[in-house]
């Protein structure tokens, strides 16, 4: 297994910006597919992105197309989630999470501890 963990969370205003990191420990980083899902109170956690092992493809839920860029550096062992015009309705814990496979269920894999986002209205 891998082992993950968030940072870059934080308090916004709406309509601003963050970025979060996720960085992993070992040498076997690029063997994973990553994602970033979110968990608001008294909520399921959902997908919010995806990207394959190369970084050649993402992909998005439709919540956090246009608005958030999901990138990765595997030679850093790292993958960022870029979000852009921040709504009060994202606020959530978000987690990192490295799979073998393509996923947009909160299935087995290797998660992070979460790191908080707030965003005030």
């Amino acid at each position: 297994q891998v082992q993950l963990v968030e940072s870059g969370g934080g308090l916004v205003q709406a309509g601003g910006s963050l970025r979060l990191s996720c960085a992993a420990s070992g040498r076997t980083f690029s063997r994973y597919v990553m994602s970033w899902f979110r968990q608001a109170p008294r909520k399921e956690r959902e997908f919010v992105a995806g990207i394959s092992r190369s970084g050649g493809s993402t992909y998005y839920a439709d919540s956090a197309k246009g608005r958030f860029t999901i990138s990765r550096d595997n030679a850093k062992n790292t993958v960022y989630l870029q979000m852009n015009s921040l709504k009060p309705e994202d606020t959530a814990v978000y987690y990192c999470a490295a799979h073998e496979r393509v996923v947009t269920t909160p299935d087995f894999g290797s998660w992070g501890q979460g790191t908080q986002v707030t965003v005030s209205s």
